[in-house]
């Protein structure tokens, strides 16, 4: 059982938004088949480091087990899609903003979205295929079902990205740094990962992935 805990003591804008924010991420994060749960009490002052340090441990706590995601229902924003040239402008490292990033569904085919702070966000069945996300922050997307072929990922921080059954297809990775990803049923055919900073069990879990084949296999290093 994880255990998210924040006072709102203060009645500001501010405190409530933390609230809220936390109950998405709970409702994001949560696996009904698993025994990880996340609840918000309101007994401890804790500051915005601790909470992130929090859910850092949860979602940890349960990083292998994505089968029957609930995820919070779809944006309503006529508009939420654009939000993705803009990106999240706080929180970068730990996926914290003040309003979820929801891009499912979306249209990116061919689009820029270079730079940009793409933190926590919700590309499940997103069309990203071409696009130029060179130097994009992905720190804890969720990106199940997307297509990715083509996209330009060069110098890009993959971290604790979600791609399983994703389509990446001759995706380019290249110099890009690749840290606790899942690629589980992610079609990679073809996908360059030339000077690509990846980690040891990351190599491991792409290594294992079949559609890894020649010179990409090569670029991560796999033995055989």
């Amino acid at each position: 059982m994880c255990y998210i805990s924040v006072t709102t003591t203060r009645t500001d804008k501010k405190a409530t938004s933390l609230s809220l924010l936390l109950t998405v991420i709970a409702r994001t994060q949560h696996r009904p088949d698993t025994n990880t749960d996340f609840k918000l009490k309101q007994t401890t002052l804790v500051g915005l480091t601790a909470v992130a340090a929090a859910i850092t441990i949860c979602t940890a706590s349960a990083a292998n087990a994505t089968n029957n995601q609930r995820l919070p229902p779809l944006d309503s924003d006529p508009n939420r899609c654009e939000r993705a040239f803009v990106g999240n402008t706080i929180g970068q490292a730990n996926a914290v903003s003040d309003k979820i990033l929801d891009l499912r569904f979306c249209d990116f085919k061919g689009k820029n979205l270079s730079g940009k702070t793409l933190s926590g966000a919700l590309f499940a069945d997103a069309d990203l295929s071409g696009a130029n996300l060179r130097e994009a922050v992905m720190t804890k997307a969720y990106a199940v079902g997307a297509k990715l072929d083509g996209a330009d990922l060069t110098n890009a921080v993959i971290d604790r990205v979600i791609f399983d059954n994703a389509s990446m297809k001759g995706a380019k990775f290249v110099n890009s740094v690749i840290t606790g990803v899942q690629f589980d049923g992610t079609d990679l055919t073809d996908a360059i990962f030339e000077d690509a900073l990846i980690g040891n069990e990351d190599a491991k879990r792409l290594c294992a992935n079949p559609t890894l084949v020649g010179t990409s296999r090569e670029q991560v290093g796999c033995r055989n």
